[in-house]
C-alpha cells in the first residue's frame, strides 16, 4: 500500500498557537504604551458552558467562620481589607481624592487581582506601569502639586500639560494617567461585583466579566486586543474558585458579601473620581 499520510495537527494545538500569538502581540502592544484604556458599564451575554448549574458553589468547609463573624479577608491582614482601607481613606471629607492613598489602594488591588487568572494579569501589568508613573510625580520635585486629584488637575492645566499640539493628543500628564487607572478601576469593580452577586443558575463569572470588558474596555482597544481578551475569558476561573481566592476559608455567603463590599468601595472611589474629572472636562484626555 502507499505511504501513510501524517494526521493533521489537533485543533487544540492550533487554538493554543493562535492564543499564544495573540497574547504575545497583546503584551507588545501594552509595553509600547499605546493603549487607550477603559470606560463604561453593563451588557449581557450567556457563557459557553454552564458548569455552575452542575457544581454547587463550595467556598469553605463547615469549620469556616460562623455567620455574623467578619471573615479574615476583610481584616487588617486580609487581601480585601488591605485593598479597601487605603481606597476608603483616599476619599477626603472635602470631596477630593488623595493621590498617595489612591495609589496605595491600587497597589493592593493589583496584588489581589494578579493571581486570579491571565485575563487579570495582562490588565494589571499595564495598571502597574501607570501606578508607577503617577507615583513618580507624587514623590517627585513637583510633589506639592500632586497631593490630590483636584490640586493636580488645576496645576497641570495652568502649566499647559493638558494641551497637545494641533491635531495631537495631550502631552503625557498625571491627569491622563489617572484617567486610564480610573477606567481600569471601573472594569475591576464591575467584574468583582458580578462575581459576588451572580446566581447559581445564571451566567458564569467569566461570561459576566467578559460582558463588563466588552462594555468598559473593548471600545478603547483595537480588534486584535479584543480577540485576545475574548479568548482569555474562556479560561476564566469558576466563580467558586474566585470566591475562594478572594476570601480563603470563608463560607460562600460570607465570601460573596465580602467581595460585594470590596466592589462597593471601588465603586465609591470610581464615582468620586468620575465626578471630579467630569467637572473639569477631562474624561476624554485618553
Amino acid at each position: 500500500m502507499g505511504g501513510t499520510l501524517r494526521p493533521p495537527a489537533p485543533r487544540c494545538r492550533l487554538y493554543q498557537a493562535i492564543l499564544l500569538a495573540l497574547f504575545m502581540l497583546l503584551l507588545l502592544y501594552l509595553r509600547a504604551g499605546s493603549l487607550r484604556a477603559l470606560s463604561g458599564c453593563d451588557s449581557g451575554a450567556q457563557s459557553c458552558t454552564r458548569q455552575e448549574e452542575r457544581v454547587p458553589l463550595q467556598v469553605q468547609q463547615e469549620s469556616g467562620p460562623q455567620e455574623g463573624e467578619e471573615p479574615s479577608c476583610l481584616g487588617p491582614h486580609g487581601m480585601l481589607g488591605r485593598m479597601m482601607r487605603p481606597f476608603q481613606a483616599s476619599l477626603s471629607p472635602e470631596g477630593d481624592v488623595e493621590l498617595s492613598l489612591y495609589l496605595a489602594g491600587w497597589k493592593e488591588l493589583i496584588k489581589f487581582l494578579t493571581p486570579l487568572g491571565s485575563i487579570f494579569t495582562f490588565a494589571t501589568t499595564e495598571a502597574s506601569a501607570k501606578v508607577t508613573a503617577l507615583e513618580t510625580r507624587v514623590r517627585g520635585p513637583n510633589a506639592a502639586h500632586y497631593t490630590s486629584l483636584a490640586v493636580m488637575t488645576a496645576w497641570e492645566r495652568s502649566a499647559g500639560l493638558l494641551k497637545g499640539a494641533a491635531g495631537a493628543a495631550p502631552r503625557d500628564s498625571g491627569s491622563r494617567t489617572t484617567l486610564l487607572l480610573h477606567r481600569a478601576l471601573r472594569w475591576s469593580q464591575l467584574c468583582l461585583h458580578r462575581v459576588a452577586t451572580g446566581t447559581l443558575r445564571g451566567p458564569e463569572a467569566g461570561a459576566q466579566c467578559s460582558d463588563a470588558y466588552r462594555a468598559v474596555l473593548a471600545p478603547h482597544f483595537p480588534w486584535l486586543i479584543q480577540q485576545a481578551a475574548r479568548l482569555a475569558f474562556l479560561a476564566f476561573p469558576a466563580r467558586a474558585r474566585l470566591l475562594q481566592l478572594a476570601c480563603p476559608g470563608a463560607r460562600e455567603s460570607q465570601a460573596r458579601a465580602a467581595l460585594a463590599l470590596a466592589a462597593g468601595t471601588l465603586e465609591d472611589v470610581y464615582n468620586r473620581t468620575q465626578g471630579l474629572l467630569a467637572e473639569r472636562g477631562l474624561l476624554h484626555l485618553a
